[in-house]
């Protein structure tokens, strides 16, 4: 029994699922932006799912790709300026609503969650970012507060890009 207990204890963090509850308040571990446009909710949806094109408004992005289609299962890889690569998996994927993905960490991951929703005529778009596992937290420390900062510029390239494709 206490085997099972220990090994149940030291595996909980890799149990975890890919939809995480978010904390009252965001932090280097687990933050969002949120941001109103009158793009269609298929514009953005069309703008996140093109993974090459992510480099277009992701700004810490030198390059992304995935080598199948955009469902829960496939796998891409993702470039940083500074030419560190990351293979990412998608994890869940909700048609037109919301998307996770994940980014191995060693002993950890990084997920990504994007998301959309329609409120009093206009689309609300989510980017969500958190770190789990027994390294989260290091890996928060050292990524979280960059990603936090680059997050409203990113939603805003996002926002442009979107309601440019809107105009006739």
């Amino acid at each position: 029994m206490k085997t099972f207990l220990l090994a149940a204890t030291l595996l909980l963090p890799f149990m975890a699922m890919a939809q995480k509850q978010r904390p009252a308040q965001p932090g280097p571990k687990h933050f969002w932006h949120t941001v109103p446009t009158k793009a269609s909710p298929e514009s953005i949806w069309a703008i996140w799912t093109n993974v090459s094109q992510w480099k277009q408004w992701d700004t810490g992005l030198k390059d992304a790709s995935l080598a199948q289609a955009f469902e829960p299962g496939a796998k891409g890889t993702i470039t940083s300026l500074q030419d560190r690569k990351s293979k990412f998996k998608v994890v869940a994927v909700v048609p037109g609503i919301s998307y996770t993905f994940k980014s191995a960490l060693p002993l950890g991951g990084l997920y990504v969650k994007r998301s959309l929703e329609q409120k009093n005529g206009q689309t609300y778009f989510t980017h969500e970012v958190w770190f789990q596992g027994l390294t989260g937290g290091l890996f928060a420390k050292q990524f979280g507060p960059d990603f936090m900062k680059m997050l409203p510029e990113v939603m805003q390239n996002v926002k442009a890009l979107a309601e440019k494709m809107a105009r006739p």
